[in-house]
């Protein structure tokens, strides 16, 4: 988390609050689309399928999404890769021992067993839950959405009950995807008393730094360390900088000086 002005620290880049706000509207998207196919015989789906364009309207909405959807998880992974591989950015999301630590602190807090609350760091252990969900889930819903999507070319070399499977694993999977974000991720990232009612960070981009102090304080330490590592570092590189700039003045006044007893000479 870079730093921010006085009182708030930068949570998220602009890139992370883009890829959240196009996977939140490709989801809105896929749920609107693909629960009224699921649900078909339900009144309320008999109703919105009409209002959304007829039922072919709604499958090709539903495929496009799909399509985006994988294309955006697709730059996702290539970029984390990418950056990762140059080492500008750390693997935060990856769980650690730490993680399955903390998961057993927090249960034994919450059932009065013990007072010692856990210490997170940039990203706790339900964070990393719910991105590795979407991750895992999300890879799911891709392959069995293109095996229906083409299922003639799958059963070429498959067998053909891939497509009934591909078809049950898709809608089910589908399914808990909306509930763990209606139940789970809402309720943290909005309905948590902590933030109620609304948690603006991953549009903003910032958070303050009570927060993180409260809610990561082992990423606020880091914060505060590289804050106190700054102005030494300044003053290195100011020192650098001098230095510099003393060589070149004395390789100038050293051409110079030979220029001047060339011309004497000659």
């Amino acid at each position: 988390m870079a730093r921010a002005k006085q009182g708030y620290v930068i949570r998220f880049s602009m890139r992370q609050r883009c890829e959240h706000l196009l996977i939140m509207v490709l989801f809105i998207m896929l749920a609107l689309t693909g629960f009224p196919q699921k649900f078909y015989e339900m009144g309320w789906a008999q109703w919105l399928i009409p209002h959304l364009g007829g039922i072919d309207r709604v499958r090709w909405l539903h495929r496009l999404s799909g399509i985006l959807f994988a294309l955006a998880a697709l730059l996702h992974f290539g970029v984390v890769l990418s950056l990762a591989v140059m080492k500008r950015i750390e693997l935060n999301m990856v769980p650690t021992k730490k993680d399955f630590r903390d998961a057993i602190i927090t249960l034994r807090y919450y059932l009065g067993f013990s007072e010692e609350q856990a210490q997170f760091g940039r990203y706790d252990y339900r964070q990393k839950f719910e991105y590795w969900g979407l991750v895992l889930g999300g890879n799911l819903m891709i392959v069995t959405g293109f095996i229906l999507y083409f299922p003639t070319f799958w059963t070429g070399f498959l067998p053909g009950e891939v497509i009934p499977a591909a078809n049950v694993a898709h809608s089910s999977e589908g399914l808990l995807a909306f509930l763990v974000v209606i139940i789970w991720h809402i309720y943290n990232a909005h309905l948590n008393p902590d933030v109620f009612p609304f948690d603006a960070s991953i549009f903003t981009g910032r958070i303050s730094e009570e927060r993180v102090e409260k809610e990561h304080p082992v990423e606020y330490a880091r914060l505060i360390a590289k804050k106190k590592e700054l102005p030494a570092e300044k003053e290195v590189g100011e020192k650098l900088t001098q230095e510099a700039k003393e060589g070149e003045t004395t390789i100038k006044e050293e051409k110079a000086e030979s220029s001047s007893r060339k011309n004497d000479s000659g």
